[in-house]
């Protein structure tokens, strides 16, 4: 397998806070955009809904916290994923 670089822009709050989210899930920011770019290839498009409307918020169950937690629901926006991950 060769490797090749990506180099992307993104605003230093959003990389710091990114970071965090990732470091707290034991991975790097390399391993996360290969995760998302594996399931954008296995999905064949964007692995997450994309909307204009917000969508309602779904609790996240008790006998979940400290655990990852996805559904086909999930309707977090970004700056709340942290939320999740406690």
């Amino acid at each position: 397998m060769s490797l090749t670089n990506i180099n992307i822009r993104t605003d230093s709050e959003i990389k710091a806070q990114a970071q965090e989210v990732f470091a707290s899930l034991g991975i790097d920011m390399t391993t996360a955009i290969n995760i998302f770019l594996r399931q954008a290839i296995r999905t064949q498009g964007i692995p997450f809904p994309l909307t204009v409307e917000p969508m309602k918020r779904t609790p996240k169950p008790d006998c979940m916290k400290g655990k990852i937690w996805m559904s086909d629901d999930f309707d977090a926006p970004l700056e709340d994923f942290k939320e999740y991950m406690e």
